[in-house]
């Protein structure tokens, strides 16, 4: 595995996430789901980001309230007065994405983002906080996570972009696309299928690891599949059962390095 390029990335591999705070076995993306996982031994979470209509950042996935609250909007159209008196699974209030950071200081906080338009806020959160150090950066747009990088600096850790593990994904068939490959990030989070074909092999993973990245495998909810992909070497799993999670890492003894 290679070594970490960013703080961010330095827990002893593979690292476990749990994915918007254990989304199967908890009320995802609250306060109550979050706290569980750090009391479980997780020292990795993963949530999303949204903007209120007045610039308050939320730990939340989509961009409305109505999946998963007792109430409806978009979240960018609502104050964060109204926002904040949603609940979610109809008991957990939408949780400031300022306290998840700040709630332990030992706990490392995988964030995707959502629009470009948290990216100035968010930005202005993370150096207010002091949490650049504890954060990785993520999208499913290129444009996004360069945006992040000229917000933040080249000490910030994010993940490769969809053209970036495309990119990746060719070099690892040919070395003359070798050269499209632009490492800027500190690691590569990928599904486990990209266009209905597998996409985390041992050529991903060389190609990755001879680039110094890690790679991230997402979602993963069963455990001969969690099984599978640590014995490929693959570097972290995010999963939506970290009860789960744990159990298949403590039976490989590797638990304690999560």
């Amino acid at each position: 595995m290679p070594p970490a390029r960013f703080p961010f990335l330095e827990g002893p591999t593979p690292l476990a996430m749990a994915h918007r705070g254990g989304a199967i076995e908890h009320v995802e993306n609250t306060a109550p789901a979050f706290e569980a996982c750090v009391a479980m031994g997780y020292r990795y979470l993963e949530t999303d980001v949204r903007a209120t209509a007045d610039g308050v950042l939320v730990a939340f996935h989509d961009a409305v309230l109505d999946r998963v609250t007792d109430r409806t909007g978009r979240i960018d159209a609502l104050p964060w007065s109204e926002v904040k008196q949603a609940l979610i699974g109809g008991r957990e209030p939408v949780l400031a994405l300022e306290d998840l950071l700040t709630a332990w200081p030992d706990v490392r906080v995988n964030i995707d983002v959502k629009t470009a338009g948290v990216l100035a806020p968010l930005a202005a959160l993370i150096r207010r906080t002091g949490t650049l150090d504890r954060v990785c950066l993520a999208s499913f747009s290129d444009a996004r996570v360069a945006a992040a990088r000229r917000l933040l600096g080249p000490d910030l850790c994010t993940s490769l972009g969809p053209k970036g593990v495309a990119a990746l994904r060719l070099s690892s068939y040919s070395p003359r696309a070798a050269g499209l490959v632009r490492i800027q990030a500190g690691c590569a989070q990928v599904p486990l299928e990209l266009g209905g074909r597998p996409l985390v092999d041992e050529r991903f993973l060389a190609a990755a690891h001879e680039r110094s990245l890690q790679v991230h495998v997402w979602t993963v909810d069963d455990p001969a599949e969690a099984h599978r992909l640590l014995d490929l070497g693959v570097d972290g799993i995010l999963t939506d059962r970290p009860a789960m999670l744990r159990d298949v890492y403590a039976e490989r003894g590797v638990w304690s390095a999560a």
